[in-house]
């Protein structure tokens, strides 16, 4: 149904670190950087990105907004949030885990990046 998502920043840099370590830690690779400073992700046919706003703005965090990025297991899930802090992303919602709700059983876990971003790590557990 996606092709990409993109969020703003205003630090690249920062965000890329951030998001190097994030994906890093479930076998992703580093982001790179194309000719207008935008850094990019590719894993499994999807597209990542970050961007300084086009129209010169300061970047902002959608507020309801979620990001969600499916894991193979729990573990994957745990590693993610793990390297997220440690990059400098802030624990946010519940500590990761279980929750159990209309789309059925879920081990989840969420982060806000550096630029206040809501990040989930979504893991669908097999019945």
């Amino acid at each position: 149904m996606f092709s990409h998502v993109m969020v703003g920043s205003n630090d690249t840099d920062r965000s890329k670190s951030f998001y190097d370590a994030l994906f890093g830690s479930v076998g992703g690779k580093p982001g790179f950087k194309d000719e207008k400073g935008r850094v990019a992700y590719r894993h499994n046919g999807s597209v990542f990105m970050i961007s300084n706003p086009i129209n010169g703005e300061p970047a902002c965090h959608a507020n309801g907004g979620t990001i969600g990025f499916a894991m193979n297991n729990p573990e994957q899930v745990h590693a993610w949030h793990e390297a997220g802090v440690k990059a400098g992303g802030t624990a946010c919602e519940d500590p990761p885990g279980i929750r159990e709700n209309a789309f059925g059983k879920l081990y989840l876990a969420y982060l806000r990046d550096p630029d206040g971003n809501k990040l989930c790590a979504l893991h669908r557990v097999q019945a």
